[in-house]
């Protein structure tokens, strides 16, 4: 077991988040997700290690928009599907953040990698 030097947030979608998705590809009935469906979509990012709530908060207020850019193109890569205005006030409607001072990598056995997102490759449509 190994301490890292990182904080960590877990980013969970909220019931306008499900609603954005449902609207992407509007369907029939019940077919529509709810927000027990994607209970299990939450998303871990690595910060740096936070010592205080302030910290902590200026942090998330300074990278939302980031955060929130990289759960919409989770769900849609394609730009134009997303709200018009993608800001702080839509982080804090579609997105709901807890917060831990301690990450532990468990993993006594797998050494810890780490790879660059590519933007690029995540961009990419099925079109190409």
């Amino acid at each position: 077991m190994k301490l890292l030097n990182r904080s960590a947030l877990s980013v969970k979608p909220t019931q306008a988040f499900v609603d954005w998705v449902n609207s992407l590809e509007p369907t029939v009935g019940d077919d529509d997700l709810t927000l027990d469906d994607i209970a299990g979509e939450t998303t871990v990012y690595l910060i740096p290690e936070m010592d205080t709530p302030e910290a902590l908060s200026a942090y998330v207020e300074e990278r939302c928009v980031d955060l929130l850019e990289s759960e919409l193109r989770a769900w849609e890569e394609d730009e134009r599907q997303w709200p018009e205005t993608v800001d702080a006030a839509l982080f804090r409607e579609f997105l709901s953040v807890e917060h831990s001072y301690l990450a532990v990598d468990f993993d006594d056995e797998a050494a810890l990698e780490t790879a660059e997102v590519d933007d690029e490759l995540l961009m990419e449509t099925d079109e190409e």
